[in-house]
């Protein structure tokens, strides 16, 4: 046979055999990246019997595949996260911008003599909080307005990087943990699923947004900050002054800074607000922890076009994690009589902050 026709021949073996192989990958689901999305996810993190590994994983599977009556079309496939206690360690002792704002008003040496009497107010009723468990009566408020006033002055970058060294402090309940470790891994995975399968994900959180996007920002969970929604504080420009913003014209040697007031709390009704106006669909997925997620919750499920489901992770590992089984008891009844789908930490997570991470075994001598 001559050498140019056996070449020929081989050539054409070679590409049937690549028409082949891409053909068998794409029956079976795989995409260019080499990520199956039709196959089971990697929520290995996970435990067989957790329901939200076969609930999540049989709507995605339907949502992501065309003809299905489970299909969702790739512009509404949105899930939206709550961040503490949700995607994030909620409570060491409270909060992470709870923690923040005592930080800043009572141990920054430089910035604790310059503390108003207000904001040195606010964060001793968190350290009561803190030590005895009592509640203060629009304290959420009260603290967003502290931190608003504690910071303010400062560049956004200014305030990014403080709450990067802030999240270098150890975290006080954990070993070989710090601020900015507090990740719950299996949740990570849930949204590296998501992902992968083109579904948008947003936080949706309590905490200030550019607290937020500070936690997030060179962290694990790989979201932009345009997919960040929190409360508000005003942002002004350094020349300002008191002059408001529609009749003020930004110029070549202003700055954009933190202007010491408090806008909203995103909690409950004021979420719903949120994602209304920021995102402008209705997600499809909700992921929270409190009732201060529940609207959120209901308003995903509710008269939805597509199908939805909402999630409730509920707080009841006291071993590896500052559990509250009152509170995740009262969250059971809470998904039970909405018919959401309840996440158990305890149950459902092989671990919740990796490896080489413990809960300090507190005596009653301490």
């Amino acid at each position: 046979m001559d050498s140019k026709v056996l070449w020929k021949v081989i050539s054409l073996l070679m590409a049937c055999s690549l028409i082949g192989i891409s053909t068998f990958f794409s029956l079976n689901g795989w995409n260019n990246k080499g990520i199956n999305k039709t196959a089971d996810p990697n929520l290995s993190l996970w435990t067989d019997s957790a329901e939200l590994k076969t609930k999540l994983v049989n709507f995605v599977k339907a949502a992501v595949k065309e003809g299905d009556p489970g299909f969702i079309p790739k512009e509404n496939r949105i899930a939206v996260f709550d961040l503490d206690g949700t995607l994030f360690c909620e409570t060491d002792p409270n909060y992470f911008d709870y923690t923040l704002l005592v930080h800043r008003v009572l141990e920054d040496t430089q910035f604790k003599d310059q503390a108003n009497e207000f904001e040195r107010e606010v964060a001793n009723k968190i350290v009561e909080q803190n030590k005895t468990g009592k509640s203060f009566e629009g304290l959420p408020v009260d603290h967003g307005k502290a931190v608003a006033s504690a910071f303010s002055g400062m560049t956004m970058d200014e305030f990014n990087s403080y709450v990067q060294e802030f999240k270098k402090l150890d975290m006080p309940s954990y070993t070989n943990m710090t601020r900015g470790d507090g990740w719950y891994k299996p949740m990570l995975q849930v949204v590296d699923y998501l992902q992968d399968n083109d579904f948008t994900v947003y936080v949706v959180s309590g905490t200030d947004r550019l607290i937020v996007r500070g936690i997030v920002y060179n962290s694990p969970l790989k979201i932009p900050f345009t997919q960040i929604i929190g409360s508000t504080e005003s942002l002004v420009a350094t020349n300002q002054g008191e002059t408001e913003g529609d009749q003020y014209q930004f110029k070549e040697e202003d700055k954009v800074i933190l202007g010491g007031d408090f806008l909203s709390k995103n909690l409950k009704m004021n979420k719903v607000i949120a994602i209304a106006n920021e995102i402008g669909y209705q997600p499809v997925l909700s992921f929270g922890n409190s009732d201060g997620d529940s609207s959120m919750a209901e308003y995903v499920v509710d008269n939805n076009p597509y199908p939805s489901m909402a999630f409730m992770l509920c707080c009841d590992d006291t071993e590896r994690e500052n559990g509250n089984i009152k509170k995740a008891n009262k969250m059971y009844d809470i998904c039970k009589e909405h018919g959401w789908t309840p996440i158990s930490m305890k149950n459902d997570w092989t671990t919740i902050y990796g490896e080489g991470v413990m809960k300090k075994q507190i005596t009653a001598a301490e």
